[in-house]
């Protein structure tokens, strides 16, 4: 019998009370809480479990200890068994994930915040008269405070939704922007009477945006003691889902070691601070379970990132170098839709993440952070660069994948040139980048472990694709000849560093013609 596992269940209680699989945070969430700060902003990707967190807190503040003990079945929590006040306060609980922005504009961001106020109001047995938002939220916060005999605790999930929800709109982003400006700024000047505060998003605007009146709060965002706070650790993964995983490796007879190698590449690789500590996607991670082990873009699929695509290509962003990527500390304070860049919005997005640090020069470095992103995204800018047929891409992923896993290399280009034939003349450009990129994304949204402009001491391989048996180095020329590709490796010893690992490698030099916008020729080499 399947054990019950929360997927879409954001509501601490419900999965308490009703006996789903709960991953135990309660020993961080104490540490923040009991603290010397009491003002708090953490971002993180959608559906990473900032809603729970959001809930889990608010169980806590509300002094609902029944359910943090054994309850339904289920263990009791850390915190259960940790000194805390136990105490119960007022909450003000404000969700602005519902609204529609773009067509509500700002009266959808009223409505929900009323809604709120007033749901909040009536827990409370207060009265709350009409009157601006940040008013009302100021009279409900003395008039709690003077009822309850209790500061008041304020949560709010998803801050930033009416603002990024009309970032294409810049009149009506800037309308949002100073409406939420006035009312979060009562956060500060009622610091007095308030317990905590928490406040959750996706992006940080900041300077003469939102979070310029609310320099209070303390950002966990790349904190490292709290960079597995939503997401699960490997160790927490194989802790809480064992008998997921035993049902897994007995349904599909895989060595359990395998296992575990691919749902880490495929679902692990999140990583939040300079602390070197990856965390699973909670929503992909649950539904490969409860689907009987099936790899498919769980979490890519609950959003569709348009607007990043058209910020990468605005931007002019290299889609090569998104592999390979350098932000500062700084750059991710930067999200005031007058100088948003793409770079730190892709990572806090969940579409890139950190891989490396460099603390001399106080710099991240980014990647993908794992293969079902990669493919996912690959395929989404494929399909906005070249928007094939669905036929010639169904088409193009059987032929050229059994192609390169079995060394047949003139398989592999006569499905890329079929693919290529089949892409709208005028989208082609005559750039040999551009071919480049173009395959690159091919390759990667294949699932293919391919890199380019890889750079070793001989030079730059263009790129290189590598499998379980094979190697092989593609060198791209426009309007030349493959002969001086395939010489071009050969000079520059690109595939010495490869020699001598068990793998046959192959030298392809391929050219492209920008009058037929197509490959012309290619020539390739077996070492």
């Amino acid at each position: 019998m399947k054990r019950r596992l929360p997927i879409g269940i954001q509501d601490f209680v419900s999965i308490r009370e009703e006996g789903f699989c709960y991953v135990d945070k309660t020993a961080q969430i104490h540490q923040l809480i009991s603290g010397s700060g009491r003002a708090f902003f953490l971002s993180r990707p959608r559906r990473f479990g900032k809603s729970l967190l959001c809930s889990t807190l608010g169980a806590i503040f509300e002094n609902k200890r029944n359910l943090f003990g054994e309850i339904a079945g289920q263990p009791a929590l850390a915190i259960d068994s940790m000194e805390w006040e136990w105490k119960k306060h007022p909450i003000i609980y404000i969700d602005l994930n519902p609204g529609n922005y773009p067509a509500g504009g700002v009266n959808t961001l009223y409505e929900i915040i009323n809604i709120a106020l007033d749901s909040c109001a009536k827990k409370y047995s207060v009265s709350l008269d009409g009157g601006s938002c940040a008013g009302r939220f100021i009279r409900l916060i003395e008039m709690l405070n003077n009822t309850q005999n209790e500061k008041v605790v304020v949560i709010v999930d998803e801050y930033d939704k009416p603002l990024l929800g009309t970032i294409d709109d810049p009149q009506l982003h800037a309308k949002m922007r100073d409406e939420l400006k006035g009312f979060y700024s009562v956060l500060k000047s009622y610091d007095k009477h308030l317990r905590f505060v928490f406040l959750t998003g996706v992006t940080k605007f900041s300077h003469v945006s939102v979070f310029s009146d609310l320099n209070h709060l303390v950002d966990l965002t790349l904190d490292p003691r709290y960079a597995d706070l939503c997401g699960i650790t490997q160790e927490e993964m194989e802790q809480n889902f064992e008998p997921e995983i035993e049902a897994v490796l007995e349904n599909t007879g895989k060595n359990r070691e395998t296992y575990l190698g691919e749902l880490r590449r495929f679902y692990n690789g999140y990583r939040f601070s300079r602390k070197l500590l990856t965390v699973y996607n909670p929503f992909g991670l649950l539904n490969h379970f409860d689907k009987d082990g099936e790899f498919l873009p769980y979490w890519y699929e609950t959003g569709t990132p348009t607007f990043l695509i058209n910020l990468i290509i605005k931007q002019r962003i290299n889609i090569i170098d998104l592999t390979n990527m350098q932000v500062g500390y700084e750059d991710f304070r930067k999200y005031d839709i007058e100088t948003i860049r793409s770079e730190p919005l892709l990572y806090q997005s969940g579409y890139l993440t950190i891989k490396d640090y460099d603390e001399e020069l106080n710099q991240f470095i980014l990647d993908y952070p794992n293969d079902e992103v990669r493919a996912s995204f690959s395929k989404a800018l494929l399909e906005q660069y070249l928007r094939p047929s669905v036929e010639a891409s169904r088409g193009l992923n059987t032929q050229l994948i059994t192609a390169l896993l079995k060394g047949d290399v003139d398989d592999a280009m006569n499905s890329l040139k079929t693919f290529l034939a089949s892409i709208p003349y005028e989208i082609i450009k005559e750039r040999e980048n551009y071919y480049e990129t173009v395959i690159h994304l091919i390759f990667t949204m294949l699932g293919l472990n391919c890199r380019s402009e890889v750079r070793i001491a001989s030079g730059r391989i263009d790129t290189l694709v590598e499998t379980k048996k094979f190697v092989y180095c593609f060198e791209f020329k426009l309007n030349r000849t493959a002969e001086e590709a395939l010489e071009q490796i050969d000079t520059k010893d690109y595939l010495l560093p490869w020699a001598g690992r068990g793998k046959q490698l192959f030298k392809v030099g391929v050219n492209f013609d920008c009058e037929k916008r197509n490959i012309e020729d290619w020539k390739y080499a077996i070492l």
